[in-house]
Order: C-alpha cells, then sequence, then structure tokens
C-alpha cells in the first residue's frame, strides 16, 4: 500500500499483538472471520477512518443512522467502525446484528451489506 491510499483504519489482536491495516472497512470483517476462527481471539479496530453520524452505541440505531447514506446496505466493516467509537467491539456488533436479523429487523441486500427493515 502507497502512502497516499487512504485507509480505512487499523484492527488488533491484543492477544497475540497483530496490528493490520486495513484499506477497506469491510476488509477488517474478513480479517476477524478469518483470525477469530484460526485463533479464537477477537480482533478489535484500534484505529478507524469513518465519520462520527453515529451517536449511539445500539446496533440498530447506528444502521439507521447510516442508512441514508449507504442505500445500496451499509457496509459491516464502516457499522462495526463507527461502533467501535462508542466502545462497541466487532463481535458485539456481529452477535447483535445475528439477533436483529432473525428477528427480521434488518436485510442483507447484498454480502456484508446490511439496512434496517
Amino acid at each position: 500500500m502507497s502512502a497516499q491510499e487512504p485507509q480505512a483504519g487499523v484492527v488488533t489482536c491484543p492477544a497475540c499483538d497483530l496490528h493490520a491495516a486495513v484499506d477497506e472497512p469491510n476488509d477488517a470483517i474478513d480479517l476477524y472471520r478469518r483470525h477469530t476462527s484460526v485463533t479464537g481471539h477477537d480482533v478489535e479496530w484500534e484505529r478507524v477512518a469513518v465519520g462520527d453520524a453515529v451517536t449511539t452505541a445500539d446496533v440498530k440505531d447506528a444502521l439507521v443512522a447510516l442508512g441514508d447514506d449507504y442505500p445500496e446496505g451499509v457496509p459491516l466493516g464502516v457499522l462495526t467502525a463507527a461502533l467501535a467509537e462508542r466502545g462497541v467491539t466487532i463481535a458485539a456488533t456481529l452477535d447483535a446484528l445475528y439477533d436483529l436479523r432473525m428477528s427480521g429487523e434488518i436485510y442483507e441486500p447484498r454480502d456484508d451489506h446490511v439496512l434496517a427493515v
């Protein structure tokens, strides 16, 4: 990655000292899934480069707040990064999204992009 390419942020695993820069927010979700499946460790956002449109730690409220900016679906990485600024982990966000999806409160118009119903 060159110095001029923007980064979505940096994710880290405190258990094994992993620090990885990601160019796209959803790259953090891919890294989280791979790392967790191999090591059992959670990966967290260490530094994010997303806006501050989210003023809540509630996953559904945050999704609604971001929905206008992403009519094709809010990327999971953007949602997790925004919520990380409010103290919500990637794992907690994905767990809450699963519960919301199972109760019919959100849908996934395309892979790893969600919207509130």
